[in-house]
């Protein structure tokens, strides 16, 4: 079957943005006028399309990233829309680490809100072009200018308007395309399928001039005969204006930024013409780094074309009820059919394609291949995780692995029966390969099963799935903190095994240095010892064990932050043996932790809430019994923001409270800062 739609034609683009920004909504809105729906779905009622779990739909939020596919002036879309809420971050990141583009969804009113900033520095990050949307020019206390000059001084980025609101809230009637200089005004009978193209309004046409020169300024400087041509005072052809848009967003010189009411349906369709005439194909990217299989220095590329070898990163695993796993995979080179066999570069092992499907939210259409540029869902991959790397087998790569925020939030749960405790473990399986921020354990001691995530909606929606997609009830404990240790000071120490096991003497000898790595540092391990004091081959078992020996600190906790150098130890070639070496290890970096004064961290919170003036002095009062520390307090619209950095210990319940202070007028975003030492400063040891 061959490619019906050129791959200069693909759009792969992620919708990203904060909490009720507008995300889903907008994107029913494309598939609206994309005929891929005859009839628009809401969130507010709980019919939006890409909401399709039992959750998004009674909450009105998006909790998982759905994928669907739609065409447009003859160019395909494949949409990801993504999650708002933080603690669901992760979705927007490995969405983000497959997509060629992205679409930045600003509220009018609240502006550049927490999570808009979390997700822009994600895409920042992964290079991603984008374009920007300002939504809700309806609301009351909407105002374009400011959400601007938000983007500027928030994220550091330089916005460019290509389109102007006229008029604002209760009289925002319609938007001003500053590329043709016309006024656009929608029809409501038809939900904006119709619209008019008038004149701009008398009052509105010196700003649209000045905004329009802001464009002709960016472009030019994007190709030097466009800015010789500027430079002599000479007009821009319409053709050379979106050209030298396309360039300054691939080359991530300039953000375009539009402006509607996706609930109003104005102005959604300029922002699905920006898509196509803005954002990346897969073609412009030009080529896809990985690395070689053996030899994890040599870089290797691949190009988005058909006739490549096959190479595509597995993104997203999807429990489902009939198909068991769904793995969403992005093809980055050559094709795939029905019933052949790829390698699994990661793990170094084979997985047999036996369907291969087209995605659209929940609904799924079954095709016989797919080409470069696709993003496909395949069901029962076996062993592929998320992050792993399928390929042909003859010409092997590896792409980059994503990562993942650690969960800082642990949670109690039991089976209802002793008979429910195997299916629940199973079932806690199938979550935990979904979600890699969401892990779960059995507590060695009270043999209780301990789940864990980045936040308390997190793991309450963890628990709603369980009772409802895999009708497993459990009882559940209050939330806990997931404490971490390091250490404070250098230490020295010495690791020796002498011991009989498996029929045969094991013998090992280290002597290891250990010192803090630094904030964020992780565990690092390095050898410095000659191959005369220890063979080459034995060092991975040394790592391996010191790497055990610190997934448990000296209270209990995982630790963190902590350098580990291999600087002496000893060889002798009868009795010297990889498990003795892992053991000594392992026993010299323990009793190292214990010695080099430990402490416990825990997670700090950066809380911003946004509240009416005069329940600020109630909130600051609050915040500060919680041992949170204000960072400041500014001015957005006819409210005030409060920044705060807060235990995550003291934060459970907040919302509660903070409903009660402020009458329910008040809302919060907490996002993950850092790990700080926590009251307890030092173990004794």
């Amino acid at each position: 079957m061959p490619r019906s739609i050129a791959i200069s034609k693909y759009r792969n683009i992620g919708i990203m943005a904060h909490i009720d920004a507008g995300k889903t909504t907008t994107t029913e809105r494309f598939l609206f006028y994309t005929g891929f729906l005859h009839r628009i779905g809401e969130v507010d009622e709980g019919t939006a399309f890409m909401d399709y779990m039992e959750q998004e739909k009674e909450r009105g939020i998006t909790i998982t990233s759905a994928a669907t596919t739609c065409q447009w002036k003859d160019y395909q879309i494949n949409i990801i829309d993504t999650p708002g809420h933080v603690d669901f971050t992760a979705e927007v990141q490995r969405s983000l680490r497959v997509l060629d583009g992205a679409v930045a969804i600003f509220c009018a009113v609240g502006g550049v809100e927490p999570q808009s900033e979390t997700v822009w520095h994600q895409a920042d990050m992964y290079n991603v072009p984008r374009i920007a949307y300002i939504n809700k020019m309806d609301r009351m206390g909407a105002d374009f200018g400011r959400v601007l000059e938000m983007m500027v001084e928030k994220l550091n980025a330089r916005p460019v308007a290509i389109s102007l609101p006229i008029g604002a809230e209760d009289s925002f009637r319609g938007i001003i395309d500053l590329i043709k200089m016309k006024a656009l005004y929608y029809d409501v009978e038809s939900r904006g399928l119709d619209f008019e193209e008038k004149e701009i309004p008398d009052e509105f046409k010196e700003i649209a001039t000045q905004y329009r020169e802001k464009i002709i300024e960016a472009v030019a400087e994007t190709d030097d005969e466009l800015l010789a041509k500027y430079f002599d005072g000479q007009e821009l052809t319409e053709d050379e204006i979106h050209k030298g848009i396309r360039r300054g967003v691939i080359g991530l010189k300039f953000i375009p930024v539009l402006c509607g009411s996706s609930k109003k349906d104005i102005g959604v369709q300029p922002l699905l013409d920006a898509i196509v005439g803005y954002l990346p194909s897969p073609e412009d990217i030009a080529r896809f780094e990985g690395y070689d299989v053996e030899d994890h220095d040599k870089r290797l590329q691949r190009t988005p074309s058909d006739e490549q070898p096959f190479s595509a990163l597995a993104f997203k695993i999807l429990s489902d009820p009939f198909l068991k796993k769904l793995t969403f995979l992005r093809i980055y080179s050559g094709t795939v059919k029905v019933g052949e066999t790829m390698l699994n570069s990661s793990i170094q092992k084979r997985e047999r394609i036996q369907k291969i499907l087209k995605m659209h939210a929940n609904r799924r259409d079954e095709i016989n291949e797919a080409f470069s540029g696709d993003i496909i869902a395949v069901p029962d991959l076996r062993l592929t995780r998320t992050g792993d790397t399928l390929c042909d087998q003859k010409y092997p790569i590896l792409y980059e692995k994503i990562q993942f925020a650690e969960p800082v939030i642990n949670q109690g749960l039991e089976a209802k029966t002793l008979a429910d405790r195997d299916r629940l473990l199973e079932n806690l399986g199938k979550l935990a390969e979904e979600d890699p921020t969401f892990q779960y354990k059995i507590d060695d001691e009270s043999g209780q099963i301990i789940i864990s995530g980045v936040g308390e909606l997190h793991l309450e929606i963890i628990v709603d799935r369980l009772l409802r997609e895999f009708k497993m009830p459990a009882k559940v404990g209050k939330p806990q903190v997931a404490y971490r240790e390091t250490i404070t000071e250098k230490v020295i120490q010495e690791g020796r095994f002498e011991k009989q096991m498996q029929n045969k003497n094991q013998f090992g000898h280290v002597v290891l240095e250990v010192v803090p790595s630094g904030t964020g540092g992780g565990i690092i391990f390095e050898s410095v010892v000659s191959e005369t004091k220890i063979p080459k081959n034995f060092i991975p078992a040394i790592e391996k064990g010191i790497i055990e020996g610190l997934q448990v600190g000296p209270s209990g906790y995982t630790m963190v932050d902590v350098k580990v150098r291999l600087i002496d130890g000893s060889y002798e070639r009868e009795n010297f043996t990889e498990l003795g070496y892992k053991i000594s290890a392992t026993i010299a970096v323990r009793d190292a932790a214990r010695k080099a004064s430990p402490v416990i961290l825990e997670p700090y919170f950066i809380v911003e809430v946004v509240s009416p003036e005069e329940y600020v002095g109630d909130i600051i009062a609050d915040l500060n019994s919680r041992k949170g520390r204000i960072e400041g307090i500014s001015q957005r619209g006819t409210m005030q923001v409060i920044q705060a950095i807060a235990p995550l210990s003291e934060m459970f319940g907040y919302v509660t409270k903070l409903r009660s202070v402020s009458q329910g007028r008040a809302v919060y975003t907490m996002t993950f800062s850092r790990y700080e030492p926590a009251v307890i400063k030092s173990l004794g040891y």
